[in-house]
């Protein structure tokens, strides 16, 4: 956190976590018990997420606190999410961060295939946004942060259910906020470029990746999951208190 800002209204707040257990959303829990909020975070990987939830334990203000739940069972994430509210004595801050990005040709899509895609990147980011609202509205304010991505922008091919699923989370934060706003409730939405995390680097960064980058990027340096993160930590704090509605690209200029 050295040289970084830090939040002094993300201090004891409730923050929960969807997909925390790897990737960006192991950095959000990170930065988010870095600035001494009280985290939960929810993820389907038992093993990672239980390593980080030890890694992290009394090294901050607050151990974070691990949920196992399957956001694809509505049923299960709603428990999870109450089970969330009541351990952190209410929860003012939820990142929507779990998805897949799995590839899959338009030709091999069958009916279920599709309602699964839904399921693992868009239908799990309304429901939790439905749960936390209630207690969100009575204690007068709350962040929502949802993540959508940068390939639908881009038009990129090759896993069109993705793509689909992470354009409408776009319409689902401008509708929500509209909805939300008279509870002093904000929702917004952050837009990934290729950020570098463990899974990224295994499958796709060979030497034609990294000739894309050179090439593609404004700004040289390898996008992290840090680099999201402190964009989310500004949208859940107050000092971001009259920004909502709005979408946030984090790609180091991507063309």
């Amino acid at each position: 956190m050295d040289g970084y800002a830090r939040y002094p209204s993300l201090v004891d707040r409730g923050v929960l976590v969807t997909g925390g257990g790897s990737g960006i959303g192991a950095s959000l829990v990170s930065h988010f018990a870095a600035q001494g909020a009280r985290v939960a975070f929810i993820d389907v990987a038992a093993q990672p997420s239980r390593a980080l939830a030890a890694r992290l334990e009394d090294a901050h203000r607050h151990s974070p606190l691990y949920l196992e739940c399957d956001i694809t069972d509505i049923d299960a994430l709603s428990a999870s999410i109450d089970s969330a509210e009541r351990a952190l004595g209410g929860i003012s801050v939820l990142v929507n961060n779990a998805g897949n990005d799995e590839r899959h040709a338009v030709e091999s899509v069958t009916p279920r295939y599709w309602d699964e895609r839904m399921a693992v990147n868009l239908r799990h980011q309304f429901f939790a946004s439905q749960r936390v609202f209630e207690g969100m509205r009575r204690r007068g304010h709350g962040a929502i942060v949802n993540f959508s991505s940068t390939t639908w922008v881009m038009g990129e091919g090759g896993y069109v259910c993705y793509t689909t699923a992470k354009a409408a989370i776009v319409g689902l934060t401008r509708s929500l906020a509209r909805d939300f706003g008279a509870a002093k409730v904000r929702v917004n939405a952050v837009l990934p470029g290729w950020v570098m995390t463990e899974r990224q680097v295994a499958l796709w960064l060979d030497e034609e990746g990294e000739r894309m980058i050179d090439e593609r990027q404004a700004l040289k340096d390898k996008l992290q999951p840090e680099d999201v993160a402190r964009m989310v930590l500004f949208l859940s704090a107050d000092d971001s208190r009259m920004i909502t509605g709005q979408s946030f690209i984090v790609d180091g200029g991507w063309v």
